[in-house]
């Protein structure tokens, strides 16, 4: 009995998310039963931080992450591999603000709110780099993203850096949209990542995530209205908020995941290339060297049926 409830714990997978847009076809497949919850099971966090700090202490077997939070595991040494690319962000991260600022330069010696962990940092840096201002003309107010809308409308910032369904809400009543994810294009990547010694072990329970998540996807696409119903319900948005939320990503395809993880020069090496070098520059990492052992070898097993 006891070798049997070993082997049970150690084979399922624990997957940790935050809440986002681009995660949440993992919820939608648990839903629809396209994965099988006792071998997958999702644990939800209420930040990123929360998810890389419990990834990094061999909590979670697997984790949904930005690549530039990803890039901070690997500088510690930690062994991992992507094994799915969920979305590129392409305007549902973004800086907003109190309706009375009127541009990005506006916030000089303002507060704006910024989770502590590498996404907040890496949008700052950008947006303060392309509108030629230094970080000691703003002051940065450290929230978790569970606290940002609360900190907005009770005006504990002028500014945030957030992302759906957030940004979505607090746009709703009258915030300014002054830097998104649209003006750094391919650089705000999320990736599912699985610690290498269990994804050596376990590509079952690896196939069948991938094969929910493109299930998922295949539902969301044939039924927008049914399945952004059911999401919507989980993030405390209406399905027409969702689904506007949506236009903010790109969701890859099986053949474009593919595209971006296969191969001796897969496309992902570029963009992880471009974002340690972004990174490097802004004192978020300290070192820009190639990296490969992010991507594994035999990835097209993983999305064959």
């Amino acid at each position: 009995m006891i070798s049997a409830c070993s082997k049970e714990i150690t084979s399922t997978m624990r997957l940790g998310t935050n809440v986002w847009i681009g995660y949440e076809p993992l919820f939608l497949a648990r839903q629809q039963g396209y994965i099988d919850t006792e071998s997958i099971t999702l644990v939800e966090f209420l930040s990123a931080s929360e998810v890389i700090r419990a990834f990094r202490n061999q909590s979670l077997e697997a984790a949904a992450l930005t690549l530039d939070e990803v890039l901070l595991l690997v500088e510690r040494k930690i062994p991992i591999q992507i094994v799915l690319v969920t979305d590129i962000s392409a305007g549902a991260d973004a800086i907003i603000s109190k309706p009375e600022i009127n541009s990005f330069n506006d916030l000089v010696g303002k507060r704006i709110g910024v989770e502590a962990g590498a996404l907040g940092a890496y949008m700052i840096s950008r947006a303060l780099e392309i509108n030629k201002l230094r970080p000691e003309q703003i002051e940065i107010v450290n929230l978790e993203v569970s606290e940002h809308e609360t900190a907005f409308k009770n005006n504990k910032v002028d500014a945030l850096v957030t992302f759906d369904p957030t940004r979505n809400k607090l746009l709703a009543v009258g915030a300014k949209e002054l830097f998104t994810s649209r003006e750094i294009p391919q650089e705000i990547v999320d990736v599912i990542v699985i610690h290498s010694d269990y994804l050596e072990k376990h590509h079952g329970q690896v196939k069948e995530l991938i094969s929910g998540w493109f299930e998922a996807l295949k539902y969301l696409r044939d039924y927008p209205e049914d399945a952004t119903k059911i999401m919507a319900q989980r993030m405390d948005l209406n399905s027409k908020e969702l689904l506007s939320s949506y236009a903010g990503i790109h969701l890859p395809s099986k053949k474009e995941n593919l595209m971006l993880l296969r191969g001796e020069l897969p496309k992902l090496r570029t963009t992880v290339h471009r974002l340690q070098h972004t990174m490097k520059a802004n004192h978020l990492l300290n070192t820009s060297e190639m990296v490969t052992s992010l991507f594994y070898p035999s990835v097209q097993e993983l999305y064959e049926p």
